[in-house]
């Protein structure tokens, strides 16, 4: 039979990783770049948008629909990554334990 109190402390000592984790991650960022680097987005491991860089060239009046599509690329893109670096931070903490890692709870 199962240990209870073993496991309610694996359960808090977990819960205490992931709170640790969630808190380093959202320190971490990561840089996704479009359109060969004319926007940039830079993204928080808690999936928070830090900051959006747009090359001024990119910048035309005619062509705002380009502009909006490079933004949304560049976000897309970094979230995604955000998302693999946490996904793997948590599955350093999970230890394979059939957690899912990618429903992370920021």
């Amino acid at each position: 039979m199962v240990n209870m109190s073993k496991l309610m402390k694996q359960a808090a000592s977990m819960q205490k990783n992931m709170e640790k984790m969630q808190a380093e991650m959202a320190e971490k960022t990561v840089d996704f770049s479009s359109g060969g680097g004319m926007v940039t987005a830079t993204v928080r491991g808690d999936m928070t948008l830090e900051k959006i860089k747009i090359d001024p060239k990119v910048v035309d009046p005619e062509d705002v629909d380009m502009l909006e599509d490079l933004v949304v690329a560049a976000v897309d893109g970094a979230m995604k990554q955000a998302r693999e670096m946490a996904s793997e931070e948590m599955s350093k903490i999970t230890g394979g334990m059939g957690l899912p890692g990618g429903g992370l709870p920021f």
